[in-house]
């Protein structure tokens, strides 16, 4: 069974960094894309950053592009998300997910549970 779960979320002042990591088990998922996506309350869930199986491409939406840097090692089956510049927009369940190069949420085949984010002000 395939499982995705996340890690590094907490609290933290605006202008602050969180490292956020997504471990995956029960397949070897070097040959999908991964993706970040996050849900504020009250909200939809939104992209927020992808990236191809190689590294070589990522694609961010535009509110974390310059803040956000998604990475991968595959060698450990686990994705990354760094954010800096944290602002209290940023507040939200953030949930990593497996399968194609995409911004849409269709296109993922596996997700994790979701880390929560919180910016204070």
């Amino acid at each position: 069974q395939v499982q995705l779960v996340e890690s590094g979320g907490g609290l933290v002042q605006a202008g602050g960094s969180l490292k956020l990591s997504c471990a995956v088990s029960g397949r070897d998922l070097s040959r999908y894309a991964m993706g970040w996506f996050r849900q504020a309350p009250g909200k939809e869930r939104e992209f927020v950053a992808t990236i191809y199986w190689s590294a070589g491409n990522s694609y961010y939406a535009d509110s974390g592009k310059g803040r956000f840097t998604i990475s991968r090692d595959n060698a450990k089956n686990t994705v990354y998300l760094l954010m800096n510049s944290l602002k209290p927009e940023d507040t939200a369940v953030y949930y990593c997910a497996a399968g194609g190069y995409s911004i849409f949420e269709s296109a993922y085949l596996y997700w994790g549970q979701g880390t929560q984010v919180t910016v204070s002000s």
